[in-house]
């Protein structure tokens, strides 16, 4: 058995206040994590029974998606109370526990903060709603009809149709970029703000390390309410919305990604620093902008710590060529910058299946991630090499899904339960009927099934994770490209004043040759790959990754 805690996790250094930088974060959506109370839908207890797992991977944090009380029908993105545990998760009890059963394990925890959007539910809202001259009134955004009725401007929901709705107390719309059910916060006023912040605050006091920022270039739309401009047919991108929906068509230039966010994170910031070793990494949620965002939101080390972006996150396969592109332009563009990488998440296609990735080919995709000069996400289930589970309409939870089905599904296939065994039709989820189907073609990729057998998908991120610990270039050095092919894609990672690991992957199913940069090169054997070189050059099996440090003068 490989579940025992690594000794360099339990003794992580609780002092170093930038672990973020270059750190692993393990995305957890609590709902398909574990059950404990057999209602058939994940929960805290469940996250803190798994967590030796989780620490067995050598990563840094964990980042828990919502638990607050919501009427659930974004599933936690609709926070009706920002200050407590939704019931069907647990309490508040509960996640002081997991709290400090994470720390004691070496874990830092991270939570996932929705501070664009509310429920409808939240009080806030419904005393916005009341009148046009209550203490809230302005909390919300809300906009008369236009003279015929209709809604204020052209902006669309990402859940399809229009992004108001109207509202027959107020007579008016009010503004709401996901489901009627979210409608959007008005961060121009500064006693929203206030109230956010403290909502910040009081989760850092109960001893959290960080949060994830949700859609972060949301929070405030144009003031004039102007009309978003159409978007050529060859510029659309289906990275953020699918194709199906006309979201896409939009030049998105006054819904969000506005220039006043900067301000506010500023502020957000400042309140983090207050408390040591505390990070953020944000949501952007953008197809045509999403790098000179994450740039500008990272900069100057003074708005949020790391963002990501979709670069990794769309439905290309991306080619050693794309990946240099995408690197190389935020190495230009964001100067002081910190970007955090991922595949998959809960919102998305699983990698595995979006890019079609057999076992080896998912191995050096999850061998080049982890070897990017930035922090890195994981997705719960990605560790075993979990494919998009197929759910049937009759099964569907998901409100994006419903509204386009057969066309888009939806992202149910991403959020099926983790298999712990293969005993069972649940696979150790739970003893109920669990709230999504567990794939039966997870059963056999278990957690107790790979975590004895060598050479399992789980036991290479085991040992991946662990390389990555083991060389400081590859948390923290700078990057320098030096290949950049369709196939073959080859870097050196450097840190200042110490080592310099090269780094090589081919991406297809054919062998690639490879010349090691100039130099006096040493192959790193502890590497999980068994490439071996000859002389100064290296004939790569298909997707392999070689590694290999410039010898120290």
């Amino acid at each position: 058995m490989n579940m025992t805690v690594p000794v360099a996790q339990t003794a992580q250094a609780t002092t170093n206040e930038d672990w973020w930088r270059g750190g692993v974060i393990y995305q957890i959506y609590p709902r398909s994590y574990q059950d404990s109370n057999g209602d058939g839908v994940g929960d805290l207890a469940g996250i803190i029974h798994r967590l030796p797992h989780i620490a067995s991977l050598g990563v840094d944090a964990i980042w828990i998606s919502p638990f607050f009380r919501s009427p659930m029908l974004d599933f936690g993105y609709d926070v009706s109370n920002y200050r407590d545990v939704d019931p069907l998760f647990g309490s508040l009890g509960d996640f002081d526990a997991l709290i400090a059963r994470a720390h004691e394990l070496g874990l830092k925890v991270m939570i996932d903060l929705v501070l664009s959007h509310s429920s409808d539910q939240h009080e806030w809202f419904q005393e916005s709603r009341q009148s046009r001259d209550n203490a809230k009134s302005d909390w919300f955004v809300w906009a008369d009809a236009k003279p015929d009725g209709t809604p204020p401007n052209n902006w669309l929901s990402i859940f399809g149709g229009s992004a108001w709705e109207w509202d027959g107390k107020r007579e008016q719309y009010y503004l709401h970029n996901f489901l009627k059910e979210q409608p959007d916060l008005n961060l121009h006023n500064m006693d929203v703000q206030d109230a956010l912040l403290d909502v910040v605050r009081y989760w850092l006091e109960r001893g959290v390390d960080g949060f994830r920022l949700d859609t972060i270039n949301f929070y405030f739309a144009d003031k004039e309410l102007r009309d978003n401009p159409a978007l050529p047919p060859e510029e659309r991108n289906d990275s953020i919305a699918p194709s199906v929906n006309p979201y896409n068509w939009q030049n998105h230039l006054y819904d969000k990604n506005q220039p006043e966010n900067l301000a506010f994170l500023k502020r957000f910031r400042a309140l983090c620093d207050e408390y040591p070793g505390i990070t953020s990494v944000g949501e952007v949620g953008d197809a045509q902008y999403g790098m000179q965002i994450q740039a500008d939101y990272t900069s100057g080390g003074d708005k949020v710590h790391m963002c990501y972006a979709f670069d990794f996150l769309s439905p290309t396969q991306p080619t050693g060529k794309y990946v240099s592109e995408v690197l190389n332009k935020f190495e230009t563009v964001a100067t002081d910058g910190w970007a955090c990488w991922a595949f998959s998440n809960h919102d998305v296609v699983r990698h595995a299946s979006r890019w079609n990735l057999g076992p080896d080919a998912q191995r050096v995709y999850a061998a080049l991630l982890m070897s990017l000069r930035g922090s890195v996400c994981l997705y719960q289930g990605e560790e075993l090499g979990l494919t998009e589970a197929y759910v049937s309409y009759e099964e569907l939870q998901d409100p994006y899904g419903i509204r386009f089905w057969p066309e888009f599904k939806g992202r149910d296939g991403c959020r099926t339960p983790i298999p712990w065994s293969n005993d069972g039709p649940t696979g150790g989820f739970t003893d109920a009927r669990p709230w999504l189907p567990v794939a039966m073609e997870h059963l056999s990729k278990s957690v107790a099934t790979q975590d004895s057998e060598e050479n399992s998908t789980l036991n290479f991120y085991r040992q991946m994770l662990a390389f990555r610990k083991a060389h400081p270039a590859l948390i923290s050095g700078r990057f320098e490209m030096v290949h950049a092919g369709s196939d073959l894609l080859s870097f050196k990672r450097i840190e200042e004043g110490g080592e310099t690991v090269f780094c090589a992957f081919n991406l297809s199913n054919t062998a690639q040759p490879i010349d090691l940069p100039p130099g006096e090169w040493r192959q790193d054997l502890a590497a999980p790959f068994a490439v071996r070189v000859q002389e100064n050059s290296v004939l790569l099996p298909p997707y392999q990754a070689f590694f290999a440090q410039a010898a120290q003068s």
